[in-house]
């Protein structure tokens, strides 16, 4: 790939991460919670460009289909099912939003500091060698060292749990 090819894709990394950022803020800025899923949805859409960007097709649609599609709908079903989705959420008291302002900028420099003791070290963008999805499917469902099924299994009872919830709640109602 050529240096048109790096700064191209250099660009569109910047375009996405201020775009995730920008409506990561959002989301938990706005006081209109059906607006905040929406914010939450393009933060998701966002994520599954870096994975694009990334060469990493597989995850890519995963996040599309699973977490943009599949999660953002649960959530919008239990905020449909628990709250009122038109009324405005009540604003915080200032020594709580003063808290969590500086728990969120401790976060930011623990984050910072990892990020830039682990990965500033990689200069140059690489991408890899894709999976396939056999391979990805074995590791997924599979029960040795690094595979996945148990997680896989607490995810979908978890999930489950999350509906059962829901319902539950709608009926009281």
């Amino acid at each position: 790939m050529g240096a048109w090819g790096h700064m191209a894709q250099q660009i569109i990394f910047y375009i996405l991460a201020t775009l995730i950022a920008i409506f990561s803020l959002l989301a938990v800025t706005s006081q209109r919670i059906i607006r905040s899923a929406t914010y939450l949805l393009f933060v998701l859409l966002g994520t599954s460009g870096l994975y694009l960007l990334l060469g990493y097709h597989y995850l890519f649609a995963v996040q599309i289909a699973v977490y943009a599609g599949g999660v953002m709908v649960l959530f919008i079903f239990a905020i449909l099912l628990t709250n009122k989705p038109g009324e405005r959420i009540k604003k915080e008291s200032k020594d709580r939003r003063i808290a969590a302002g500086i728990a969120s900028l401790v976060g930011l420099a623990f984050s910072g500091h990892i990020i830039y003791w682990n990965v500033s070290k990689v200069y140059s963008l690489v991408v890899p060698a894709e999976q396939k999805v056999h391979e990805i499917g074995l590791t997924l469902m599979g029960t040795e060292k690094y595979q996945y099924l148990l997680p896989f299994e607490f995810i979908s009872v978890l999930l489950l749990a999350c509906i059962v919830g829901a319902i539950m709640i709608a009926r009281k109602r």
